[in-house]
């Protein structure tokens, strides 16, 4: 009877190890594919899944697997970049003073914004508006987040909403490469500025 308990607890445990052994290869692969297209995306020409595949080193059937299309990798792409950008903003906030997580908010959201471009330009309008109206409340409840902390602590104007401030860095995923690099950061160190409160 022991030994047959142990060999089904081995044939279980092995089993539920190659499972997850699967899962997590599947997950690095996933990864390693949405690291590739982000990196490829800024080159000139359209975006190819071949390239993809050969930048990260898996076949071409790997990938399909994963993203069956073209636009479902750059929907995807521009979906984790959003739950990053999201995930930044408490992790900042427990590590820096509100106005300070604020403006290394805004370095993040100058990366956000060149991937939301290039990815808004190579998908379909029926596409690109439905990640948008998406990722439009999570991105508001983030900021909102970051100005409630420096509201509080009395660093951030009392008067500043989050839609004010989405308006505004919407204009960034408007510039090309070159004028990101030249304006970017001095347009979002004038924004933090601004959304200073005043010292009476």
């Amino acid at each position: 009877m022991s030994g047959y308990s142990d060999d089904h607890s081995g044939h279980v445990s092995g089993s539920v190890k190659r499972g997850g052994t699967r899962r997590a290869d599947a997950q690095r692969n996933r990864e390693r594919i949405l690291q590739a297209a982000r990196d490829l995306l800024h080159e000139p020409g359209e975006l190819k899944l071949n390239a993809v595949a050969k930048a990260c080193g898996i076949g071409q059937g790997t990938l399909y697997r994963h993203f069956p299309t073209r636009e479902d990798l750059l929907s995807e792409l521009y979906r984790h970049e959003v739950e990053e950008l999201v995930a930044a903003a408490p992790h900042l906030l427990a590590t820096h003073e509100p106005l300070d997580a604020l403006a290394a908010w805004f370095d993040r959201v100058a990366a956000y914004a060149r991937i939301k471009r290039d990815v808004f330009a190579a998908v379909e309008a029926a596409t690109w508006q439905d990640l948008s109206a998406h990722s439009l409340g999570p991105i508001g409840d983030a900021v909102e987040l970051l100005l409630a902390a420096g509201r509080s602590a009395g660093s951030i104007r009392a008067d500043t909403e989050a839609r004010d401030v989405i308006v505004l860095i919407s204009w960034l995923s408007r510039l090309d490469d070159a004028e990101l690099d030249a304006r970017g950061q001095r347009l979002l160190s004038i924004l933090v500025d601004g959304l200073r409160a005043h010292r009476h």
